[in-house]
């Protein structure tokens, strides 16, 4: 069976219930969810009382709370199934062996003794802007709920339309519940360096990494419960992402920012070896922002430098360490052009790193509110004959 929860919900929220106004303030907004399966696994979802989904949209899976709204869109049959409530949170396999383990993120669910049934799912859904990883609130669920109202109407359920009742206002925040899709070539871009309601590190701070890098690291290489180390962990961006994807992280810097953010050299880390099961280090890219005073900080460096690469190396050697064999160390790194010269910090960087690791792959991520791309330096980089950083090297690499 392969479920399909997923990404933007804006407008209003949905409550269930009869209550009055005053009661209803207190109450949790409810959200929506769609999973999908075919003929061969829809009896399996019905009699293990189980909704499941691949890794590819577990991110949504595991933004399910006990009580929201699902349904169970039958692709060979283009029938809609529900409602269905969520009767736990969504999690990493509730029943490892349903399925035969192929869809691991799973919700246990109550199913309706009086089970509706929507033709047409594919035209209801696609009113409602729905594709794979998208959280349904606001409108788009309460369209969703008015057609198997209308539905229920037939056998005296007009009930349950009533006790739908849409909360005045909007969500404040638009990106409330954004679900980034999962990264599927070597190009990526990320217009804003945030995603959902809170923020993932301080987008002010020097050098800040995007969000978006790390979400789509950590579902990529690792699963709910490991554990993610960031040596240079800057803003606390790592740390944020990984709390919002149930993975456990520890940060260090050499000049923390903040309280959960331990004091610490990258070149020594205070962990035992083989403990961790994904490293990300976003160092400085050489002497050209000054980030801090300490006299360690390796940002005091200059890129053109072989010492620069040497202190780099101990941060790879330490890296492979702590890392569990077969885990995965990712690398975000940019190259320099300063008076006139350029420095290929990444091709540099990437010849340490191959004496120690083994190649996964390399992503061009785009650069993004850059304070060099203006019109005075465009017209500069044409006038001068040199181009502007458009891209930043992320580098993935595997301990063998």
């Amino acid at each position: 069976m392969t479920p399909a929860p997923a990404a933007a919900a804006r407008n209003t929220s949905i409550v269930v219930g009869g209550e009055s106004k005053q009661e209803m303030k207190s109450k949790r907004v409810i959200n929506g969810y769609v999973f999908v399966c075919s003929k061969s696994t829809e009896s399996e979802c019905f009699k293990e009382s189980l909704f499941g989904s691949g890794k590819a949209y577990g991110p949504a899976v595991l933004r399910i709370k006990r009580g929201d709204v699902l349904f169970l869109n039958n692709l060979d049959k283009d029938i809609l199934y529900g409602i269905f409530r969520a009767a736990s949170d969504g999690g990493l396999n509730i029943q490892p062996e349903a399925w035969h383990g192929k869809y691991p993120y799973q919700v246990k669910v109550e199913v309706p003794t009086n089970m509706l049934e929507l033709s047409n799912a594919k035209r209801t859904l696609r009113k409602v802007k729905w594709s794979s990883n998208t959280i349904l609130s606001g409108d788009r669920l309460a369209y969703i709920l008015d057609k198997f109202a209308y539905e229920a109407s037939s056998m005296g359920g007009l009930l349950l339309k009533r006790r739908l009742v849409l909360r005045d206002g909007t969500n404040e925040n638009d990106d409330k519940n954004e679900v980034p899709a999962i990264e599927a070539t070597t190009l990526w871009y990320f217009p804003k360096q945030s995603y959902g309601a809170s923020p993932k590190g301080d987008y002010k701070y020097s050098g800040v990494t995007p969000a978006p890098v790390i979400y789509n690291l950590i579902w990529k290489y690792t699963n709910p419960g490991d554990l993610v180390v960031d040596p240079m962990c800057g803003s606390g961006t790592t740390i944020d992402v990984c709390t919002a994807e149930k993975r456990r992280a520890v940060g260090y810097d050499i000049s923390p920012v903040r309280k959960d953010i331990i004091q610490g050299d990258a070149r020594k880390i205070p962990l035992e070896d083989e403990t961790v099961d994904m490293v990300f280090v976003d160092p400085p890219y050489g002497d050209n922002i000054k980030y801090n005073e300490h006299p360690g900080n390796i940002g005091k460096l200059p890129s053109d430098s072989e010492q620069y690469y040497d202190e780099l190396e101990k941060v790879i050697v330490e890296s492979q360490r702590i890392l569990k064999k077969g885990k995965i160390l990712a690398w975000l790194i940019g190259d320099q052009w300063i008076g006139n010269e350029f420095t290929p910090v990444g091709l540099k960087t990437y010849e340490r790193l191959s004496k120690h690791f083994e190649p996964v792959d390399i992503i061009c991520v785009a650069r993004r509110g850059q304070s060099s791309h203006t019109e005075e330096w465009i017209n500069r980089s044409r006038r001068l004959n040199f181009y502007l950083r458009g891209f930043k090297y992320l580098i993935i690499v595997r301990k063998t």
